[in-house]
C-alpha cells in the first residue's frame, strides 16, 4: 500500500511539473496586449515613392510585410502614371478593395490608398492623411513651430520668430495651433490660424504661459501659468477670457483633455515625486493615477477612444509608456522616447528620440511595437502633436 501511495503520489508530482511546464510555455508564447502579431500583408506592383509610403503607413498601423504565400491580404497595384490598387482576402478568397487615384501627387495617392487598405481590413480611423506639428530646432538655433505630413514629409514652418518657441497644440478639426514663443521676451501663450495667419496672444501673464491644450470641442484651452507662484493648471475660454485656476500643487505641467472635455490629466509633484494626477475640467479635488512601475511620469496625452493615457517616464533615459485610463492594468513601457501624441486612431504615437540635442520624430504602432522614424525637416525635431 505504501509504495502504490509512494507512486500515485510520484505520478501526480510529475503531472503536475508537466501541467506547470506546459502553463509556461503557453505563457510564454502567448502575445500580451502590446505584443500582438502584425498583419501579414504582400505587397506587389508598386516601387519607388509610391511603394515607401505604403510600406511606411501600414507598417506603423500593425500590417506587416510577408511572401504571398504567408500573407493573409494580398496588395496589387501600379504607380505608372497614377496609383491603381487592389487587395484581396487571401482566407475569404475574394477582392474587398479594388480602386484607381487621380488628382493629386503621387505621394498623396499612395497615402490614400493607404487609408482605404486599412478602412477594408480593420475598425481603424485612417492617418494617412493627417498632419503633425512640431518644433524644429537648427543647431545653434533657438527653433520654429513647424507642421509637416504625419511622416515628416512636406514640413512647413508656421513661426519665424528666431526665438525660443515650445508646444504646439492644435485645435481639433481646425488648421489652427496654439503654442508658447518668446516673441515679446516672455513665454507667452499664442493663438495662429494656420489658414488665415492671423495669431493673437490669449496668455500674456507675467511669468510662465505655456502647454496649451484644448478641449475636445475647441471651446477651452487648458494651460501651465505662473501668475501666481507656482505654475499650475488654468483653464479659459478659447480666445484667453474667463480665466479660471484649477490647481494649487507645486510643478504642475503637461496638461491634456480627456475626449469626453470632462478630465483634464496633468503631470504633478507630490511628496518630492511625480505623480500623474487628473482633476475635473469644472475644477475640484485633485485624483491621483497609479503608475506604479513607470517612476517619474511626465507628459500625458489622453487617446481620442478615451481608453488609454500614454505617457514618458524618466528614469535615467526616458521612455514612452501606456496605461489603461481607468488604472486596469499596469502602465506598460514601449520604446525609448519622450513626447508622446494620440494620433486620430487611438493606436499610434508620435514621439521624439535621440540624445545630445539631436532629437528625431518617429511613428510607432502602440500594439506591435512597430515604429518608424519621420523625415527629418531641420536639425533637431521634438515636441510633436498629432491634429485630430
Amino acid at each position: 500500500m505504501k509504495k502504490l501511495i509512494l507512486n500515485l503520489l510520484t505520478i501526480s508530482l510529475a503531472a503536475a511539473a508537466l501541467n506547470f511546464s506546459l502553463a509556461q510555455e503557453i505563457n510564454i508564447e502567448k502575445p500580451g496586449l502590446f505584443a500582438q502579431k502584425p498583419i501579414p500583408v504582400a505587397l506587389d506592383g508598386f516601387s519607388g515613392e509610391a511603394a515607401e509610403v505604403l510600406k511606411f503607413d501600414l507598417f506603423v498601423q500593425g500590417f506587416s510585410f510577408v511572401s504571398p504565400d504567408a500573407a493573409q491580404y494580398l496588395i496589387h497595384g501600379s504607380d505608372a502614371g497614377g496609383v491603381t490598387g487592389s487587395v484581396t482576402d487571401k482566407f475569404a478568397h475574394k477582392m474587398i478593395l479594388s480602386r484607381s487615384y487621380n488628382g493629386a501627387s503621387l505621394r498623396r495617392q499612395a497615402h490614400a490608398f493607404a487609408d482605404d487598405i486599412v478602412k477594408a481590413t480593420t475598425s481603424l480611423k485612417a492617418i494617412g492623411q493627417t498632419k503633425i506639428a512640431f518644433k524644429s530646432q537648427a543647431p545653434g538655433g533657438n527653433g520654429e513651430i513647424y507642421v509637416a505630413d504625419f511622416d515628416g514629409f512636406g514640413a512647413q514652418p508656421v513661426t519665424s520668430d528666431a526665438t525660443i518657441v515650445a508646444r504646439p497644440a492644435w485645435v481639433p478639426g481646425r488648421m489652427a495651433l496654439y503654442y508658447t514663443s518668446y516673441a515679446r521676451s516672455n513665454p507667452d501663450i499664442f493663438y495662429h490660424s494656420l489658414s488665415s495667419g492671423q495669431r493673437r496672444v490669449i496668455a500674456g501673464y507675467s511669468g510662465l504661459n505655456t502647454s496649451a491644450a484644448v478641449s475636445p470641442d475647441g471651446a477651452k484651452v487648458a494651460m501651465i501659468l505662473s501668475k501666481s507662484g507656482s505654475p499650475n493648471v488654468w483653464i479659459c475660454n478659447a480666445d484667453g477670457s474667463n480665466l479660471k485656476r484649477l490647481t494649487t500643487g507645486l510643478e504642475d505641467s503637461s496638461p491634456c483633455w480627456s475626449p469626453d472635455g470632462s478630465w483634464i490629466c496633468f503631470a504633478t509633484k507630490k511628496a518630492e515625486r511625480r505623480r500623474l494626477a487628473k482633476i475635473s475640467a469644472g475644477g475640484g479635488e485633485v485624483q491621483y493615477l497609479n503608475t506604479t512601475g513607470a517612476a517619474n511620469p511626465t507628459e500625458p496625452d489622453w487617446s481620442p477612444d478615451g481608453k488609454w493615457i500614454a505617457f514618458t517616464r524618466m528614469a535615467g533615459d526616458f521612455d514612452i509608456c501606456v496605461m489603461p485610463a481607468d488604472g486596469s492594468m499596469a502602465p506598460v513601457v514601449l520604446v525609448a522616447g519622450q513626447n508622446p501624441s494620440w494620433s486620430p486612431n487611438s493606436r499610434t504615437l508620435v514621439f521624439n528620440h535621440g540624445s545630445n540635442g539631436h532629437q528625431t520624430l518617429s511613428v510607432l504602432d502602440v500594439f506591435t511595437k512597430q515604429y518608424k522614424d519621420c523625415r527629418r525637416a531641420t536639425g533637431s525635431n521634438s515636441q510633436p502633436a498629432w491634429a485630430r
